[in-house]
């Protein structure tokens, strides 16, 4: 994936051009407007110690990415289907001599992620309040929903959103089927997220607009090449300040 640095650069040109007609604003949640793979990578490190004397951490690691891969068609995305990969992966890599105290561990690990308390990146309620007084504000997140739905209700940042609509798979047939519901035309809606294979380009390809706000780090399954946003018309902020600049100017 190319580095943010160039992306900047690029996007500033298109600041004006991208935010004409703007109505509707949705926004990513997980790492767009709280925290959440910093969380995993936690959880990640703990699985990686748990199984550190039957290999190396690389191997571990390589073998749960697979894992959460092939996975993610039965079990979807989140803490859930995380857990079930891990404990599937410590199953195989221990030849089935886990114990069934350190699977209580990993589940406990599990119950941990799930009570962390939300925190919300920088500038991200000053930001909402003042977009929510031009524009219509929704959340369009992937994940489990009981998990999603606790989220947000504990962020406090709830009741800026007219929408909240939590998915299997961000798709360009996603956007297309949500925009379509409301009768909101597509050229009229921009997608805020931290994910460029998820928040920016299905919906350009739906024929809306994007802006990306990379996060420090990105999970493997939603890395894109360079050769996926050649021609790509979508602006890259540095975080929400950014972004109310942009949408105000």
């Amino acid at each position: 994936m190319p580095g943010t640095g160039s992306l900047e650069a690029r996007s500033k040109h298109l600041y004006n051009e991208a935010m004409k007609g703007i109505q509707h604003v949705a926004f990513d949640a997980d790492d767009t407007l709280w925290h959440n793979e910093t969380i995993f990578r936690e959880a990640q490190d703990r699985f990686t110690d748990l199984l550190s004397h039957y290999h190396s951490a690389e191997w571990i690691a390589r073998r749960l990415n697979e894992t959460e891969k092939k996975n993610l068609e039965y079990f979807g995305y989140g803490v859930k289907g995380f857990t079930l990969s891990m404990i599937e992966t410590a199953i195989e890599l221990t030849e089935g001599r886990i114990t069934g105290a350190e699977i209580q561990h990993l589940i406990d690990v599990a119950r941990g992620m799930l009570e962390k308390p939300v925190e919300l990146l920088a500038d991200v309620h000053p930001t909402l309040e003042r977009v929510s007084r031009k524009f219509a504000l929704m959340v369009i997140t992937k994940g489990d929903l009981f998990d999603q739905e606790s989220k947000l209700a504990r962020s406090g940042i709830g009741d800026f959103f007219d929408l909240v609509e939590i998915v299997s798979e961000k798709t360009p047939a996603t956007y297309r089927r949500i925009l379509q519901a409301r009768s909101i035309e597509p050229s009229t809606f921009l997608m805020v997220g931290n994910s460029l294979k998820s928040d920016i380009l299905p919906v350009l390809e739906a024929g809306g607009r994007a802006v990306h706000i990379p996060y420090p780090t990105t999970w493997a399954h939603e890395e894109v090449s360079s050769d996926q946003l050649v021609g790509k018309p979508f602006a890259v902020v540095g975080g929400m300040g950014e972004l109310v600049e942009m949408l105000e100017a």
